[in-house]
């Protein structure tokens, strides 16, 4: 089974289009960037590259700062009324960026925005749980899971009315036992 999360939800679509599903009997992807995240003529939903070319910018000038921004802010939902952020999860988060190579993540960026996974999605026949919230900010729901698991042959479309894109985090209990309940059948 394979379970990839935002950018990781691409790679698993990537990897059974690309290598088959002969070993694979499910795969889960959590608001992930599948089909096609930038705005084209043919993705009128995406959004704008100009918003893709602002994080690389924001990235370029102060790496640290960008790091603890993304999960202070929208990534968790912390940037919501009523939101109580958790400095662990920022913190963490910002370890995790750091740890990276800012050349692979500046470059990340153009990767996980411009790829096109559509033809790949088509591909795909075992059964795939689409697990995304309403109030991603990272990975805008309205151009990703509901055209994904309109392209899948074999899809389930679970929303969660509210949830972040940082929703396995935020939100573990419910997102765990989804996913439990789903890989067991």
């Amino acid at each position: 089974m394979h379970v990839g999360h935002s950018t990781g939800g691409g790679e698993v679509v990537h990897y059974l289009a690309r290598h088959g599903e002969s070993r694979v009997a499910k795969a889960v992807i959590i608001s992930a960037v599948p089909p096609l995240m930038v705005k084209t003529a043919t993705n009128p939903d995406g959004l704008p590259k100009e918003v893709f070319d602002g994080l690389q910018a924001q990235l370029a000038a102060n790496r640290a700062q960008f790091y603890y921004d993304v999960p202070a802010g929208p990534f968790y939902g912390y940037n919501r009324p009523g939101a109580k952020p958790s400095q662990g999860v920022i913190w963490n988060w910002w370890r995790q960026g750091m740890m990276g190579g800012t050349k692979a993540h500046y470059d990340g960026i153009v990767a996980f925005s411009q790829t096109d996974f559509t033809e790949d999605l088509k591909k795909i026949t075992v059964p795939v749980l689409v697990m995304h919230g309403d109030d991603d900010q990272i990975v805008p729901y309205v151009a990703s899971a509901p055209l994904s698991a309109k392209l899948l042959k074999n899809s389930t479309l679970k929303t969660y009315n509210g949830f972040p894109h940082g929703m396995p985090t935020t939100e573990a209990d419910t997102i765990n036992a989804d996913l439990l309940t789903f890989l067991k059948t």
